[in-house]
């Protein structure tokens, strides 16, 4: 009998509304901050910048109106787990052709745009209303939940590319992001086998096996939420995570990395 599947995680609309929010404002704040030497530093692969990456911040709330601007579908086509298997979460490295660097000023009125366009589309309609996602169609509510994971990824690649910039990361985004991928590794490599730990916000079991009952489970993987965010989307590989004592691993389950990254 294969392993039995939980319910999906319900998230609350209006935390996970605030969650977003509050990440965007964190990095409509960092990218004011930066001066025009900052905006020319590299930012990924492919000779993008930190001018390419800002420029492109806009678009994490801004693509509602291209989901809301056509027809509902007509059933869903996708659940939330199915998100970061085809999500684009690095959209410096992944955008083609360059970009002209945005004078800050500009900059910020494309920022202070895209989220009023934000607020105001998810104030006009229903959050179980159907939009066409690239891993199909989904719940508004539910593709608010990806931008909490689009966001906090943002703020972890701005923040790698300007030397000296912490961008803060809003807490409840960070937990969204953290039970989402863990959710979806759970749901990939269902099991009770191997017990992964992100405390505060994530406990699964995966990996088919042995199962255990009672007690500290056999092969247990423990990390913090940023570098499970991390190996997760291919930001930090596994072995160097491990190596590096970000992840703990006990057991010889424990391996994580040939189910990782979950992005895709």
């Amino acid at each position: 009998m294969p392993p039995s599947r939980k319910p999906p995680r319900r998230y609350d609309p209006e935390r996970t509304r605030a969650a977003v929010l509050a990440q965007y404002g964190h990095l409509r704040s960092a990218a004011g901050s930066l001066s025009p030497r900052h905006l020319t530093l590299p930012a990924g692969a492919g000779g993008r910048t930190v001018g390419d990456l800002v420029a492109d911040l806009g678009s994490s709330l801004a693509g509602v109106d291209a989901l809301l601007a056509g027809p509902e579908p007509a059933r869903r086509g996708a659940r939330l787990l199915d998100w970061p298997g085809v999500a684009a979460l690095d959209p410096v490295a992944s955008d083609a052709g360059p970009r002209a660097v945005v004078p800050p000023g500009d900059l910020d009125a494309r920022l202070a745009e895209a989220e009023r366009l934000f607020v105001t589309r998810l104030d006009e309609h229903p959050g179980d209303r159907l939009v066409p996602t690239p891993a199909g169609a989904l719940p508004l509510a539910d593709w608010v939940v990806t931008r909490a994971l689009d966001l906090v990824t943002r703020a972890d690649d701005l923040s790698a590319a300007v030397p000296g910039l912490e961008v803060p990361r809003d807490r409840r985004a960070v937990a969204a992001a953290t039970r989402l991928l863990a959710d979806t590794l759970a749901d990939r490599a269902p099991g009770g086998t191997t017990e992964v730990r992100v405390p505060p916000h994530a406990v699964v079991q995966c990996v088919e096996g042995p199962r255990h009952t009672r007690g500290t489970p056999p092969h247990v993987v423990e990390t913090d939420p940023l570098t499970w965010i991390r190996v997760a989307t291919g930001r930090m590989a596994w072995v160097d995570a491990v190596a590096e004592g970000l992840v703990t691993v006990r057991g010889d389950r424990a391996d994580l990395g040939g189910l990782l990254p979950l992005t895709g």
